[in-house]
């Protein structure tokens, strides 16, 4: 009896068992679906490849506990400079389901806008967001937009100041930048009204393609222009080194409310740090995954300015920097 009770024993640990792994395998499908759904997955769309601000971005999604690669995947689109890419790229997006799509200027956040009205968009930096319709209002976004706006209009008289305390003999600024460009039409208005009160020139010089560039050049020298102001601009942004070229060549101060191009050989910008947008844009990313709607979110607008200085361009161009403006630098290029 022992023996057979052993055996029944034996018969029903292992029935239990079968049992428990039948159990067990019929929860896989259920335990790596629970699996997947903590791995966010993120759109991050641009007009170009944009590493600096993409890898703003996941340091900021880092501070808040996401882990790139574990927790968090990023899957990134660029148009490589080829605007007409951007709709595609917004609709492989979609198709792939992303929870959220994060997006780099107001190109790509209006390719991303007509590929989906659900799936919710961030904005890391985006020219006049109202304007362009991708929001309502900054307070009440009203859909599925949401971020950081780019309002640099606001700093054109800044813009004009720094050049008047670079040269103060300075009467005629040419203005380099793309008439069609709501954004850029909005700009050249405000430096064209902040330049009466300094009684300052603007020549407006229009550029659209990169063969466009070398000969605005010329012609703001024939026009006997002192400086020029570089838009941001995906065009000029590609060929910012070109630009920094001939403004030396021309004996022209250049600025910009962009470092890229002092980074590449221009003499000075001040602006937001857009770096410092994208790593921010991570709190709405994190706030949105936790359960919040992006119209609940208010839109903000930059929260740094940042001055830049390239003294090896001045150096070229054989100008004192005032020490009044390098103290107030946030970053000096030697």
């Amino acid at each position: 009896m022992a023996t057979q009770g052993g055996v029944v024993n034996n018969r029903r640990e292992i029935l239990v068992a079968l049992g428990a792994g039948a159990l067990a395998f019929g929860a896989l499908p259920e335990a790596f679906s629970q699996q997947q759904r903590n791995v966010w997955h993120i759109g991050f769309l641009g007009v170009r490849k944009e590493p600096g601000l993409q890898g703003a971005f996941v340091r900021g999604m880092s501070d808040l506990g996401y882990v790139d690669g574990t927790n968090l995947m990023i899957e990134s689109r660029s148009a490589e400079g080829r605007v007409e890419r951007l709709p595609g790229l917004a609709d492989d997006l979609v198709r792939m389901k992303v929870d959220v799509i994060v997006t780099a200027g107001r190109t790509a956040t209006g390719a991303a806008q007509k590929a989906t009205d659900a799936i919710p968009i961030v904005m890391g930096s985006s020219a006049d967001p109202v304007g362009y319709g991708f929001i309502k209002s900054l307070a009440h976004p009203g859909g599925n937009i949401t971020g950081l706006a780019d309002l640099r209009t606001d700093i054109a008289p800044k813009l004009l100041e720094m050049l008047r305390s670079l040269a103060p003999t300075l009467s005629s600024v040419a203005v380099l930048g793309d008439p069609t460009n709501r954004t850029q039409l909005l700009f050249l208005t405000a430096v064209q009204s902040a330049a009466q009160d300094m009684h300052l020139t603007i020549l407006p010089v229009e550029a659209r393609t990169a063969q466009d560039i070398e000969s605005a050049f010329s012609t703001i020298a024939q026009r006997k222009a002192g400086a020029v102001i570089v838009v941001r601009d995906g065009v000029f942004l590609e060929h910012r080194r070109q630009i920094a070229e001939l403004a030396v060549k021309h004996r022209l101060l250049t600025i910009s409310d962009d470092r890229e191009y002092v980074d590449a050989g221009a003499l000075i910008s001040y602006g937001p740090n857009v770096t410092d947008q994208f790593r921010r844009a991570a709190g709405y990313v994190d706030r949105i995954l936790k359960g919040a709607k992006p119209d609940d979110l208010p839109v903000e607008q930059p929260t740094k300015l940042e001055l830049v200085i390239n003294l090896k361009t001045a150096k070229a161009l054989g100008l004192t920097t005032p020490q009044s403006l390098l103290l107030r630098a946030d970053d000096v290029i030697q």
